[in-house]
């Protein structure tokens, strides 16, 4: 699916100093995120690596404009996020990032198609048209013929390329996936990134979320989380 024409030269993802403090002021205060700064230009494959509790989740939860930072900026596709009420958030999330999760979150009394057509729904889409934009999705990721099945009738892998087309049918320019690997065995999970990388190919910027350094090989960029603070992957940390 062809991504809308934007200005390449405006970074699809920029933090400057983002923070994030639980607690703040009392003894439970937890400083999940220390001073991010962080650039993804558009058709980027990016990958942030870190364990558990090393803040990669919190970094995900701010990009993908489900929370909101104690302190610094965040730039989402040229918009300074926090000039936004909260119905332009809503509006924002749903144009401009597409999410894929570890649990493929369908719902099973649906088929494919309405499954990914679900999203067209907020943007009140006409319902032929909305069938028909799901079909076109589903055929991007290899599974124009899988349409009609239900997900009890799809393998995990399948079920992954539904929600990677439920969260590409709105067109938008950031694909955040968390640990989409997590649940598929290790070829299925080869064949998923196989598919990020040809999604970044026809202009998405793919942001991958994972704990995995050979998930995170795939990517174009791997960064690394370490006690809230980002850093780039070296060299010899890449090689190991």
């Amino acid at each position: 699916m062809a991504v809308a024409v934007a200005d390449a030269a405006v970074p699809v993802i920029r933090t400057q100093g983002l923070s994030k403090i639980y607690s703040a002021g009392t003894e439970a205060e937890v400083a999940a995120l220390r001073g991010v700064d962080l650039i993804i230009n558009r058709g980027e494959f990016v990958a942030i690596m870190g364990p558990s509790g090393s803040g990669k989740s919190t970094l995900m939860n701010l990009i993908g404009c489900l929370d909101t930072p104690s302190d610094g900026q965040y730039f989402c596709d040229g918009v300074d996020v926090s000039t936004l009420d909260k119905e332009e958030l809503a509006t924002l999330r749903r144009d401009k990032i597409g999410f894929v999760f570890q649990g493929f979150h369908l719902l099973t009394r649906m088929d494919a198609t309405d499954n990914v057509a679900m999203p067209l729904g907020y943007a009140r889409i006409p319902s032929a048209e909305r069938r028909q934009l799901a079909r076109a999705a589903l055929a991007s990721v290899g599974l124009a013929e899988r349409a009609g099945h239900r997900p009890n009738e799809l393998s995990g892998g399948q079920q992954q390329r539904v929600a990677i087309a439920r969260a590409l049918v709105n067109n938008p320019p950031i694909l955040l996936a968390d640990e989409p690997t997590g649940a598929l065995d290790s070829k299925t999970g080869e064949e998923i990134l196989a598919l990020f990388k040809r999604l970044r190919d026809d202009g998405h910027t793919v942001i991958l979320i994972t704990h995995d350094a050979h998930v995170a090989a795939h990517a174009d960029r791997t960064f690394v989380m370490r006690d809230g603070e980002l850093h780039a992957q070296t060299d010899a940390e890449a090689a190991a």
